[in-house]
């Protein structure tokens, strides 16, 4: 079968397809390319890698492809982004560093900004006749359409999933969306990675394509749809502890990670201290992953909410994976594609207010709220492993 479902996929085996050339009589054999990235996803939180929140879309793809379990990253945002799209280690093309160890790079070149050298995949992919399409998050130099992109739908703002400033459509500026229009930026995303596809069929059928979908969720502020959220308001107040072992025995039913559970580093909080936000958040919140039945009964509703949020971004965004993988289907374009999914990084413990704030008497998910996760459920999200995103 041609179609190819990897999730978690193994990058040097990606970077094979733009190895190789294209030979005349196999232009129509070529095979189009879906590159999916979530933002702080963790481990577990997919149903087929053992997590309870619904991801029938990602879930199917699982069943008919193949799951990795010794997939690494970066950790972190930027230099996994840069790995994955130039093949590189992030070190080399100025997107990370070594503690201790001195750049050697010549020539000398600006921290941040990739040697000539070091291409995206999409220029790669040009000469060998493919259109690629960027939507989503950026994080690397430069502007998609500067390297090689065709179209590009460019979400900068992280901060604000129902009102972003800073987006751009073929790296021109876009007005800010104004807050209770009914946008949703996973939806957006969703939107855009559809119209460029049926762009594509109605006038570049034949050609190969790169679709490189980077969606912003499940990243902070924890915002997310109302009607996504009560789905799963009650699913959480059982606490972390037990949704962690939940996580953990469905994982060894299906023999995903053997081993031993890691046990939670209860003195392990956010990797950057912002006490003011703390104070802020008011006292629901806790920057520890301590035992469930020592917090307060406040402490316990603030946290399982903020739970229930975070699975309402992941399911809306399989739901906008869904509508991908639809297109893909009406294209009869499945049975050529590689559909890749991966995450930059595990779940975050980070907790701060970033953006327009936080206002503590605003509905917890919506635009003026500013929540992030928190290490007790980014201990769960992460099941079976230890810490969290910006660990390696």
């Amino acid at each position: 079968m041609k179609h190819f479902s990897i999730l978690l996929v193994l990058v040097s085996g990606f970077f094979l397809v733009a190895a190789c050339p294209a030979r005349a009589a196999d232009e129509d054999r070529r095979p189009n390319i879906v590159l999916i990235m979530a933002d702080d996803l963790g481990f577990s939180d997919l149903g087929c890698y053992g997590g309870e929140i619904d991801t029938p879309n990602l879930d199917g793809l699982a069943k008919s492809g193949l799951r990795f379990t010794q997939f690494y990253n970066t950790a972190r945002c930027w230099p996994t982004r840069a790995a994955l799209l130039t093949g590189y280690y992030a070190q080399q093309v100025r997107r990370d560093s070594i503690q201790g160890v001195k750049p050697t790079i010549k020539p000398a070149i600006k921290r941040g900004s990739r040697p000539t050298w070091a291409p995206l995949l999409s220029e790669l992919l040009k000469p060998m006749g493919y259109r690629s399409y960027h939507v989503g998050k950026w994080h690397i130099d430069g502007m998609p359409l500067k390297n090689a992109f065709n179209h590009s739908y460019y979400m900068k703002d992280q901060g604000r999933f129902f009102s972003p400033k800073v987006h751009y459509k073929d790296d021109v500026k876009l007005p800010p969306v104004k807050r209770g229009t009914g946008f949703y930026n996973t939806v957006a995303l969703g939107q855009h990675a559809e119209k460029y596809l049926k762009e594509h069929a109605a006038k570049h059928k034949g050609k190969p394509f790169f679709l490189y979908l980077a969606f912003s969720a499940p990243h902070f502020p924890l915002h997310a749809l109302p009607e996504d959220i009560a789905k799963y308001k009650q699913r959480y107040r059982q606490g972390w502890d037990a949704v962690r072992a939940a996580r953990w025995k469905k994982i060894q039913r299906m023999q995903l990670v053997g081993g031993e559970l890691s046990p939670v580093e209860r003195e392990v909080g956010p990797p950057y201290a912002f006490p003011d936000a703390i104070k802020q958040l008011g006292p629901g919140e806790v920057n520890r992953p301590l035992p469930w039945d020592s917090l307060t009964d406040e402490q316990q509703q603030f946290q399982a909410m903020k739970m229930a949020i975070h699975a309402a971004m992941i399911d809306r965004l399989d739901q906008e994976v869904g509508r991908v993988l639809e297109q893909l289907r009406a294209m009869n374009a499945m049975d050529n594609t590689i559909v890749l999914f991966l995450s930059d990084n595990g779940a975050s413990a980070e907790i701060m207010v970033r953006s327009d704030g936080h206002d503590p008497k605003a509905p917890m998910g919506s635009a003026a709220s500013y929540l992030c996760l928190g290490p007790g459920w980014s201990n769960v999200c992460n099941t079976p492993f230890r810490r969290h995103k910006t660990w390696v």
